[in-house]
């Protein structure tokens, strides 16, 4: 066995889809260099870079790769490094816009909080879905319930707002000046054409189109 100091990269992969945790052990002896700071996981996603550590790699007599990883039959790529889910990792804890906070907890519990992460963001989807088919429900069979009160407080309490969508279409009159230019010949109607247009200041209301009809010069 012959041992070179090294570094090793604790990196983990998006929670929300592969959740995936890689440890990276290298030394400039194998070229890599110095300072690990992106990895891409099997999945093809980027990885996120958990903690850096000092670490030894032993390298066996016999030929053969020490950083090679090894693939299971379930397509399950397997760390070249022995697995401790004892390891105390340091990690960056996100707090939205405010500054970020750094926690020391072991690979099992991260393991466990991820997973919980996702078991959560599952149910979220799940329970947003059933309050959809709810409104869906409730707007349907309001207007001709006799008990719209009951109804009212299931949305209070879902928090839905109890709102329908309506096709609208309305003419409006529009007069104004603009400057042309006396040496160029300029179309007044097509200027008025080209560069006139609707906008709604209510953002309920939604502008879907809109047509310039019968421009012409006063």
């Amino acid at each position: 066995m012959t041992d070179l100091i090294s570094s090793k990269y604790t990196f983990v992969c998006d929670p929300d889809e592969c959740d995936c945790l890689i440890e990276l052990t290298s030394s400039d002896g194998f070229g890599f260099p110095s300072g690990v700071t992106e990895l891409t996981c099997p999945c093809g996603r980027k990885t996120t870079l958990l903690s850096v550590e000092s670490a030894t790699i032993n390298i066996p007599t016999t030929e053969g790769n020490p950083m090679e990883t090894t693939t299971s039959t379930d397509n399950q790529v397997s760390p070249a490094v022995e697995y401790n889910p004892n390891q105390l990792v340091t990690y960056k804890i996100i707090h939205g816009y405010s500054d970020p906070e750094f926690a020391t907890a072991k690979v099992t519990s991260i393991e466990w909080d991820l997973h919980n992460a996702r078991q959560a963001q599952k149910q979220n989807g799940m329970y947003t879905s059933q309050i959809d088919s709810v409104r869906d429900i409730i707007v349907e069979a309001y207007a001709e319930s006799e008990d719209q009160e009951t109804l009212r407080s299931i949305a209070e309490a879902l928090n839905i707002e109890l709102t329908r969508t309506v096709e609208w279409s309305a003419t409006i009159e529009v007069s104004g000046t603009m400057d042309v230019d006396l040496l160029e010949d300029v179309d007044i109607e097509q200027e008025i054409y080209d560069n006139l247009y609707v906008d709604s200041h209510n953002g309920n209301i939604e502008i879907n189109d809109t047509e310039v009809c019968n421009a012409r010069e006063c």
